[in-house]
């Protein structure tokens, strides 16, 4: 099987756009743009996201205090793209919080949860972290979600021949 032809194909499946964030036990921070996000459980709260195993701040994540999922708006591609890129900092002009746990969360996103650790699982060539919600807030729930498809950014009001380049 060829695995950019499989790639292409996931790439019709259109989701949202988050940044995942950590606070570490030495008190720094990481962040990673995400579209594998996924509800699991409402008994107990559980949400699961992955990251690949190749990414350089996998080692910061394993051994993160709390995470933050942020829920991207629209007008934030270029906060996901910040994020998406390796060895810049993500951190400069990115206006943002700390929450209840301590885990980074960034201002202007649609919603954002605070979340601790629950399960770790390796799986194929990605580390999936299912995480127990700690709290949550919807702080731009009026404005339109940033989604990802066929490689492309868009709104869900956005025709998808009319989303700009990733």
């Amino acid at each position: 099987m060829d695995a950019r032809e499989l790639r292409n194909l996931f790439g019709h499946f259109a989701t949202g756009v988050a940044v995942v964030t950590a606070k570490l036990p030495d008190g720094n921070k990481v962040g990673v743009t995400i579209s594998s996000f996924n509800s699991i459980s409402l008994e107990p709260e559980l949400v699961m996201f992955s990251l690949t195993n190749t990414l350089l701040s996998l080692p910061a994540f394993e051994s993160a205090v709390s995470y933050g999922i942020n829920f991207l708006a629209a007008d934030q591609q270029e906060v996901s793209r910040r994020f998406a890129v390796k060895g810049e900092d993500k951190w400069a002009d990115t206006a943002m919080r700390h929450g209840e746990s301590g885990a980074p969360l960034l201002d202007g996103a649609l919603a954002h949860i605070e979340c601790s650790l629950h399960q770790r699982v390796e799986a194929g060539d990605h580390v999936i972290f299912i995480c127990r919600v700690i709290s949550f807030a919807t702080p731009g729930a009026t404005k339109e979600p940033l989604v990802f498809f066929k490689g492309r950014y868009c709104g869900i009001e956005t025709p998808a021949p009319l989303c700009q380049s990733a």
